[in-house]
């Protein structure tokens, strides 16, 4: 294994902190990447137990208007494609608030939403989304099997924080219906690496996916990709579509090699191409401090927006403390009234940004950028900037 990325050592990022805990010790973990000479997967260390990180989740899927229209749109389309109906049976792993399976309720389509966090399972419960409370994995799939198996087996953004993958991986196998399809959806290395997306790293996140690592993950316990979509969600995600690999009913599409061409024209089947990404991310932290130094220095204040986990990365990664930001806003109000883990900057609600009036807003959940600046617009009222973190620090006016 070689080093990838070392941004030193770092807090669990949805760990936020109460006014009770503030003076309290705060553990930090390495947060040191490395990646495979053989496979080229990316991967961190599990330096805690998954029952320590998503049994309570401070992330809920609903706050975000744009990604549950992304949901909704995902629905629909799923439920024309596969004829999806009363009969049909939707699981979900990692289901979160119910944010997606919500679309296929509406429509009588029956679901199940598997997801650890008893306090997001609650609030998919409260919207009619059956929902149990428990880790996915082989076991918990061969239970599920057992009733019957899913005709769509749907799993966003939790490849990545699955520290047994292959255990997981055999879930999804075992859970399938014979004719069944299974979509992932992830960030892709790719666009990690090309976007210096460091603040995407944190340790909920175990694993980092190009297409050729997952697809030979999954051709591994015998299922089969046959198509693959590129998205701009999270500054670039892979949706891909798998089926076992002993059903040909669905043949393997051109957008599978065609991606996995560009992955091997870029450079992923070499170690030089993931050794320049620690140079890019080391001149992306001077730039976004050079910033925010000659922002201060000029007498501006400056508030956050938003308390992602990766926002949790970047600031800590960058040094910024409460000596930069004033504190950061919120909708989520599970956050508000807390303070962000490691920097301890307090976290309230947005009307906070219409009270004190800051020069600058950061946007740290920067792949909403254009729906936080559109929520956001009155703010202009008083000359108020937005600053954006990554790809490139910009300013707008």
């Amino acid at each position: 294994m070689d080093t990838f990325l070392d941004l030193g050592v770092s807090p669990l990022c949805e760990s936020y902190v109460s006014l009770e805990r503030l003076n309290q010790m705060e553990p930090f973990y390495p947060l040191h990447v490395r990646v495979c000479r053989r496979c080229f997967l990316v991967q961190l260390e599990a330096y805690v137990q998954p029952e320590d990180i998503f049994t309570e989740y401070a992330y809920f899927s609903a706050f975000s208007d744009s990604w549950v229209r992304h949901a909704r749109d995902y629905a629909e389309m799923m439920i024309a494609r596969l004829g999806l109906d009363h009969r049909s049976r939707v699981l979900e792993v990692a289901s979160n608030d119910g944010y997606l399976l919500q679309h296929f309720v509406d429509r009588g389509v029956g679901v199940l939403g598997i997801d650890p966090a008893a306090n997001v399972v609650a609030a998919a419960r409260a919207r009619g989304v059956p929902t149990v409370t428990e880790f996915f994995g082989a076991e918990m799939a061969r239970r599920l099997r057992a009733e019957r198996g899913a005709d769509l087996l749907v799993g966003n953004n939790v490849l990545a924080q699955v520290p047994e993958l292959n255990d997981f991986v055999e879930g999804l196998k075992i859970a399938l219906a014979d004719h069944g399809v299974i979509t992932l959806e992830f960030p892709h290395l790719l666009e990690l690496v090309d976007g210096h997306q460091f603040d995407t790293i944190y340790h909920e996140h175990f694993s980092y996916f190009s297409l050729s690592t997952t697809k030979r993950v999954l051709e591994a316990h015998r299922l089969a990709i046959y198509e693959v979509e590129e998205l701009p969600t999270h500054g670039g995600s892979l949706r891909v579509y798998a089926r076992h690999a002993e059903d040909q009913s669905k043949p393997v599409g051109r957008s599978v090699a065609d991606l996995l061409r560009r992955e091997e024209e870029a450079g992923m089947s070499s170690l030089s191409f993931y050794q320049s990404f620690a140079p890019r991310v080391a001149a992306s932290k001077r730039s976004l401090l050079e910033v925010l130094i000659a922002a201060k220095r000029e007498g501006r204040s400056i508030a956050g927006y938003g308390a992602p986990g990766k926002g949790n990365t970047l600031l800590n990664y960058c040094g910024v403390g409460t000596d930069f930001l004033d504190y950061t806003v919120d909708r989520n109000p599970y956050k508000q009234g807390l303070f962000l883990p490691g920097t301890h900057i307090p976290v309230f609600h947005p009307d906070k940004l219409r009270e004190t009036r800051p020069d600058y807003i950061l946007i740290l959940p920067w792949n909403l950028r254009d729906e936080i600046i559109e929520q956001l617009a009155d703010v202009r009222e008083w000359g108020a900037r937005f600053l954006i973190p990554i790809p490139e620090v910009e300013v707008i006016e």
